[in-house]
């Protein structure tokens, strides 16, 4: 009678905890061999830039692709949604459900035109700032308190050429600039898991 009290006991407590340590890291971007080096796709390359620095292979998934790493008793999921930017919601949503993972516990990485490229911000929640891909989390999760990393790609564009600035590639001296931007992208997203979210704002923001 008493195991059997302790093994439920077990269970409740696993089924409390587990959610703190599990982290859904988010890449925003669109599929496609087209959209690989545009500017929009940042999201994408940050999760696939700590993918290979750890050895891991993304895994094709519902709604999307996904890499799965431990990190110091936390539990690390890094997922692409394929269903193109103004649908990631559904997405996120899905896996945030299968695995019980709070909002707290989600970092969505985006391209921001307000910051200078390269730059980092890191926020516990904010507006959709007209990016389809935020809009869409926000409109399913109807909610937008969940944490975010805004990677930034600058707003060097001529008046009425923001789509093709977004959707287009990056030039030679961004590209020379991308890979240390990416190890900081990296180091980010390991913070947010292991140090949280307050202390990742404190260490990065505005790097």
């Amino acid at each position: 009678m008493k195991n059997w009290i302790f093994n439920i006991f077990k269970k409740e407590h696993k089924t409390d905890s587990d959610p703190m340590k599990k982290f859904l890291i988010v890449g925003l971007g669109n599929i496609g061999a087209e959209y690989v080096n545009t500017r929009h796709n940042i999201g994408f390359k940050a999760v696939d830039h700590l993918a290979r620095k750890e050895g891991l292979d993304f895994q094709t998934v519902k709604l999307g692709a996904m890499a799965e790493y431990k990190l110091k008793g936390r539990t690390i999921f890094l997922l692409k949604p394929n269903t193109y930017m103004n649908l990631s919601g559904k997405a996120v949503k899905y896996w945030m459900d299968k695995e019980n993972i709070p909002a707290s516990n989600i970092l969505v990485i985006t391209d921001d035109l307000n910051l200078a490229f390269g730059t980092v911000r890191i926020k516990p929640k904010g507006s959709d700032g007209g990016h389809n891909g935020l809009k869409s989390i926000q409109q399913t999760l109807n909610s937008s308190d969940y944490p975010r990393f805004r990677f930034g790609i600058s707003d060097e564009f001529k008046k009425g050429k923001q789509v093709d600035y977004v959707l287009g590639e990056w030039n030679e001296e961004e590209k020379a600039k991308l890979t240390e931007r990416l190890d900081l992208a990296a180091e980010i997203i390991q913070s947010f898991a292991l140090s949280g979210l307050d202390n990742t704002m404190n260490s990065f923001n505005g790097k």
